[in-house]
Formats: structure tokens, sequence, C-alpha cells
């Protein structure tokens, strides 16, 4: 295929993908959004577009640099998309979703510790949650790069999650899996205390993640 065919078959994976998230309920409305590297850029759902009204030609390229081709404006968190295929090894797509339990959780302000070994999916021990910032500025998008080192995904406080994936169908399982660990930890939390795992024993299960599947250390930094 020619470059702009790949370019237009990848946008047609992206709106399956943000369709696909409202499908899940990880996402309402206009809300959330997702792109994938593209060429020396990235393919990134449109700004304040429902996804069921969006045609494969509303998805906007952009450059590194910041510039977006087309009659659409791309999303107004382009700028984590962007700092995270820069600043990140490995990512060929990223989530973005206002899903319910992710964001209750991100409200508390708290991160996701080791109350399940399927946390080391995402690279460590926990799953942080970031500092709060105003959403679309370059100071949430640096909070979200802190929260990711040596992780592949991250809560955004009082806002939702981040997810990173080696391509838009990893990306979309990983949000999956993340939401379904945030609705678990919320539930777990409701009688009182929790028993986490070790260090040690998420270390062993951290070991073994490296063979595991999608292997849960694709993005460390």
């Amino acid at each position: 295929m020619s470059g702009n065919e790949n370019r237009d078959a990848l946008a047609g994976e992206l709106l399956a993908v943000a369709r696909a998230l409202k499908e899940q309920r990880l996402n309402v409305g206009s809300s959330g959004n997702v792109s994938a590297r593209c060429d020396d850029g990235f393919l990134i759902t449109p700004s304040g577009r429902l996804p069921e009204r969006c045609s494969v030609a509303d998805m906007v390229w952009m450059t590194m640099g910041g510039v977006g081709a087309g009659g659409l404006a791309p999303s107004s968190e382009w700028r984590i998309h962007r700092d995270i295929y820069a600043g990140v090894s490995g990512v060929g797509a990223v989530v973005h979703a206002h899903s319910l339990f992710a964001t209750a959780l991100a409200c508390q302000r708290v991160d996701i510790p080791s109350f399940h070994y399927m946390i080391a999916r995402f690279g460590g021990n926990s799953v942080r949650c970031t500092a709060y910032a105003t959403f679309g500025t370059e100071a949430l998008s640096k909070n979200v790069l802190a929260a990711l080192a040596g992780r592949n995904a991250c809560l955004l406080a009082n806002h939702g999650m981040v997810v990173c994936g080696r391509d838009l169908e990893h990306a979309l399982a990983q949000a999956i899996e993340l939401e379904t660990l945030c609705e678990q930890y919320w539930y777990a939390c409701q009688p009182g205390p929790l028993v986490l795992l070790s260090e040690e024993e998420m270390a062993e299960v951290l070991e073994r993640f490296r063979y595991y599947g999608d292997g849960a250390r694709e993005f460390k930094t």
C-alpha cells in the first residue's frame, strides 16, 4: 500500500477503537481521545466530536511539532500523546479515557497499589496518579510523563486514565484491563484495609511478566 493508503487504514483502526471505548463504557459522549503513531507524526481523534458521528477522514494527522493537518482541530490533549511518543520508547498507540472507576479513583488522587498481581501488567508494583493540572496544558503532559516513568499507564488527578500500547488493539486491551482493576480495587476497599502483595512477591510477578503474553515491561524507561 502507498503511504496515504497506510494512513487511511490506520485512521480506520483509530476510529474503530474510539467507538469501541464508548461501547465498552470507558468513555461517554465526546470524552477521551485515542492516537496512533503514524509516519513521522501521529493520528489522533478530533476535538469534541462524537465517535459515532466521525468518519475516517475526520481523524487528524499531526507532526511531532504539534501542527495538525486537515479541517478539524485535534483533541485538546494532543500534547500528552505527542510527548509520550517523543519520550517513551516502544509506544505505538495511546488511549485516554474518562472511565467510571478510574476517574473515581483519580478524584481521590490515589495510586493503585499491589492489591492484585495483574497490576504488574502496567510495568511496576503500582499504577500512579498524577498531580493535578488543567486539561490540555503542558503542565498536565509533564505530570503524565512523570507518572509513566517505568510504567505504561497512569491515572490523571480529577480527570481519568492514560494507557500506552504497542498498537491500537493492545492499547484498547490495556485500557479495559486497567478499568477492570480500578473497579476491583474500588470494591475491595469497601470492607476495610487491604492485604497488599509484598515487594518480593511483586518482584517475582514482574519477572514472570517478562515472558507473559503482551509483556508488562515493554514501555519501562
